[in-house]
């Protein structure tokens, strides 16, 4: 039986006296599954499931929503597909259904490549690339897109990871941001501005439970300390799993449903809470504001890189 997701790429690495293993599928490029010794750092899903609600996927070449789907290049009107039909947004790039091709594998390491061709909405051509490696604190991501076109291409990238530390409780955990700004947003989701989270309730520098959070939303303005921005989950023990992303990812979407498939980490049971932290390039309809956005010279190549740590797992 062929998988919803395509090929299932398994990764592994013995090191400091931890086992990590890291599922890596086909479609979208997605983490399907990454633990440390057994304990899961990101919401699993079955090999005969969906992603569900975009879990683990690659967010290529933008991420979050564009307004209508609708933006202006060189003078004139581009619509993409509403692939968000009930809000009327183009959503999350034009990759989330594409299925990847192997370039290189290896036991602790795996390259994929997916091609973006010119169509309605989006007419550049683009090689992408997404290398994962397995090292002693954690699974590194590279991104590498190439304009093959022959104009310039406006390109932003991020990834829908689903946290977590094992069975402990969602609702325990609790998640810190390093982001000093909020994007506001209308009834669809869409921006309308970009605000200091200074004494509102979306100030998560200094930690928040996550069970007394409900959110759907994007925050900027985050902190780069040696080159590097981080966001954190710490579960009461002291354990803690965080994304992390280079100067270039100074956009994080934090997602909290109530209604996540699975009782628990492995069943397939019922709804749960759960969070998503997204890092991102770019916020939401970057494509119309242009923040944070990446005009890719023809015969460029443009790389970032974000990745899974933990600490205090062993």
């Amino acid at each position: 039986m062929t998988s919803p997701t395509g090929d299932q790429y398994e990764l592994a690495l013995t090191s400091e006296g931890a086992h990590a293993r890291a599922v890596i599928t086909q479609l979208a490029a997605g983490i399907r599954e990454y633990s440390i010794n057994g304990i899961d750092l990101v919401e699993p899903f079955r090999v005969t499931d969906s992603p569900p609600m975009g879990a683990g996927i690659v967010l290529a070449p933008w991420p979050n929503r564009v307004r209508d789907g609708v933006w202006e290049h060189a003078g004139e009107t581009q619509q993409l597909a509403l692939t968000e039909p009930a809000r009327h947004n183009a959503i999350h790039g034009l990759l989330r259904f594409t299925p990847y091709r192997e370039l290189e594998r290896g036991v602790e390491a795996l390259r994929l490549g997916a091609t973006v061709y010119p169509q309605p909405g989006y007419r550049f051509l683009l090689d992408t690339e997404v290398e994962y490696r397995l090292a002693a604190d954690g699974l590194e991501v590279t991104h590498r897109i190439r304009n093959a076109g022959d104009g310039a291409a406006p390109v932003a990238l991020g990834a829908h990871p689903y946290l977590r530390l094992g069975e402990t409780p969602v609702d325990e955990l609790v998640l810190r941001l390093s982001a000093a700004t909020h994007i506001d947003v209308d009834e669809r989701l869409n921006p309308v501005g970009e605000s200091p989270v200074d004494d509102t309730e979306y100030d998560l520098r200094g930690g928040v439970p996550v069970g007394r959070l409900r959110l759907d939303d994007g925050f900027g303005g985050s902190l780069v300390v040696d080159g590097v921005v981080e966001h954190s989950l710490t579960a009461p023990d002291g354990r803690s799993v965080s994304v992390w992303g280079d100067e270039q990812f100074r956009y994080v979407q934090v997602f909290t449903p109530r209604s996540f498939p699975g009782g628990t980490a492995h069943d397939d049971s019922g709804t749960r809470l759960a969070v998503a932290v997204e890092p991102m390039t770019a916020p939401a309809d970057a494509l119309n504001s242009g923040a944070g956005l990446r005009w890719v010279q023809p015969g460029e190549t443009w790389t970032a890189r974000w990745g899974i740590r933990h600490r205090g797992i062993v």
